[in-house]
C-alpha cells in the first residue's frame, strides 16, 4: 500500500530518499531501483530530474535513464542496431512510457535490448546518498543489489564497430525463442549475447556455445534452444567476418 509520493526536484534529494525503507522508485510506470514494488509504502518519481536525453561525449555514448524506448529507437545517434532493438521491446504504447532505465532494473531474460546493450559492453550509472558509482552493464544483472538503494542516472556504450543479430521465433514478430546479437569493436574484438537460453540474458565469446544448458518451455526443448544458438551464432560471425551491419 503506498502511503507517500515525494517528487524531488534534485538528484541529491532523490538519492537521500530512496534509501528509506520500503520505498519504491518510479518513472512513467517503469522501475529504476530493485526495493520489491509489493513492499512498497513510499514512491519516488524522477521525472523532474532531467535523466533523459541521447547524446555524444567523445566516443561514448550517453543514455539517460528514463529516456524511453521510443526515443531510443528513433535517435540518430544510437547504433541502429540498438534502435531496431528497442523498437522490438515492446509495442508502440508501451516504448511512449517505458525506460531504458526500467528495462536493466527489469532485467527480462528475454530482453533483446539488453542483449543489444550488453553486446555493446554497456555501462551503467548509478547515484548514492553520496557518491556517483558506474557499473558493467552485465555485473547489474549478474548482482542486482549491486545497484539497491542507488538510481540509475544513464546508461553508457560505444557504438562504433559493427553489429548484427539473429533469432528464430513462431513468428518474425514474436519474441524470439533464442536470439543472438554480436558486436566487433573497434579492436575486432567480437562480443556475444544471447536470450532464451538461460534464467538471464547471457553474454558469450565465440566458441562458447556447447557451455549452455537452455532451460525448456512449450516453445522448444533445452537441445532445440542450444542447437538454435549455435545455429545463431554462427550466421551472426559470419555477418561480422564480412563487415556485419549498424
Amino acid at each position: 500500500m503506498i502511503t507517500s509520493y515525494h517528487r524531488p526536484g534534485t538528484l541529491d534529494e532523490a538519492a537521500i530518499l530512496v534509501t528509506a525503507p520500503r520505498t519504491h522508485v518510479i518513472v512513467e510506470g517503469a522501475a529504476l531501483a530493485s526495493s520489491p514494488s509489493e513492499q512498497a509504502t513510499a514512491v519516488v518519481d524522477l521525472q523532474s530530474l532531467g535523466l533523459d536525453g541521447i547524446e555524444m561525449s567523445g566516443e561514448s555514448l550517453e543514455i539517460g535513464s528514463m529516456t524511453t524506448l521510443a526515443d531510443l529507437a528513433k535517435s540518430p545517434l544510437v547504433p541502429a542496431i540498438i534502435s531496431d532493438l528497442a523498437n522490438r521491446e515492446a509495442p508502440s504504447t508501451i516504448r511512449t512510457v517505458a525506460t531504458i532505465g526500467g528495462t536493466v532494473v527489469t532485467n527480462d531474460p528475454e530482453s533483446e535490448l539488453l542483449a543489444g546493450l550488453l553486446a555493446f559492453d554497456a555501462s551503467v550509472t548509478v547515484a548514492q546518498a553520496d557518491e556517483r558509482l558506474s557499473y558493467s552493464l552485465e555485473s547489474v544483472l549478474d548482482d542486482p543489489q549491486l545497484i539497491e538503494g542507488s538510481i540509475i542516472t544513464g546508461i553508457s556504450l560505444d557504438p562504433r564497430g559493427a553489429a548484427t543479430a539473429h533469432r528464430t521465433g513462431r513468428t518474425p514478430m514474436d519474441r524470439p525463442i533464442v536470439m543472438v546479437v554480436g558486436h566487433k569493436d573497434t579492436t575486432d574484438h567480437i562480443h556475444l549475447a544471447l536470450t532464451g537460453v538461460d534464467s538471464r540474458v547471457v553474454v558469450l565469446s565465440p566458441g562458447q556455445t556447447d557451455t549452455l544448458t537452455p532451460p525448456s518451455d512449450f516453445r522448444g526443448s533445452t537441445r532445440y534452444r542450444k542447437e538454435l544458438a549455435s545455429v545463431l551464432t554462427e550466421r551472426v560471425l559470419a555477418d561480422l567476418s564480412g563487415g556485419g551491419s549498424q
